[in-house]
């Protein structure tokens, strides 16, 4: 918004996006997970710090669940970025190429570049679809934000004993927290190798149809070279 008070002086407001937001900068929004990350370390160090528990079992809170919870934490965001990206591209370029397509058939006169930006645009929309669909980053998204929030839940109704640890103390309710948190790892272990499997089989039938398309003399086209999962 743009303006000048009174005295004449200017008093334009710049839009900034949120910091995190995908429309921030990329070192912003790296500089803000880190950031974030970094904080939430140092508040529940501090109340590690504060809980009548043994050096041990606060070790485990430390080595375990907060490594954990931070590690997901930063997938979640990883995955919510990528899943954004891909997805904003894929339906802005659907819906952009029909225009471009019609103007091309319209103008029979039309620029070389044109038609050029029309094929651009269509691989980049089906590389876009592609990736998003070979590695599910929406899914993964909700998958890990689910699971970190199922932590610090747990967590944070072990800190205040309440839910399941009300009437107990810190030290008698250790033992019951530190087997629901593993349940919780365990689940998603057990997820993350469900989604690779899933994804070998869907490999393995692309192969198959490939195959058979070859063996009737049909021409296909190269695939598009995906990156290397992280996860």
């Amino acid at each position: 918004m743009t303006g000048r008070d009174m005295a004449g002086n200017d008093t334009s407001e710049v839009f900034e996006a949120p910091t995190g937001s995908p429309l921030a900068p990329a070192s912003t929004r790296a500089k803000s997970s880190h950031t974030y990350n970094d904080q939430l370390k140092q508040d529940f160090k501090r109340i590690f710090d504060l809980l009548p528990l043994t050096p041990l079992q606060k070790e485990f809170l430390q080595s375990r669940w907060l490594d954990q919870v931070l590690w997901m934490e930063k997938k979640a965001a990883r995955c919510r970025n990528r899943y954004t990206w891909l997805r904003m591209t894929t339906i802005i370029g659907g819906v952009l190429v029909p225009i471009l397509v019609t103007l091309t058939v319209n103008d029979e006169d039309s620029d070389q570049w044109l038609n050029d930006l029309v094929i651009l645009g269509s691989g980049v929309v089906a590389v876009s679809s592609a990736v998003e669909g070979f590695f599910s980053y929406g899914k993964q998204w909700y998958s890990y934000r689910q699971s970190v929030e199922s932590l610090k839940s747990h967590g944070w109704q072990f800190f205040q004993l309440t839910g399941a640890y009300t009437g107990q103390t810190h030290a008698s309710a250790f033992a019951l927290f530190a087997t629901q948190v593993e349940e919780l790892i365990q689940r998603d272990v057990e997820l993350y190798v469900t989604q690779l499997n899933q994804q070998k089989q869907l490999q393995e039938t692309d192969q198959e149809l490939l195959q058979k398309l070859r063996d009737l003399d049909i021409p296909v086209p190269p695939a598009p070279k995906l990156p290397e999962s992280d996860a």
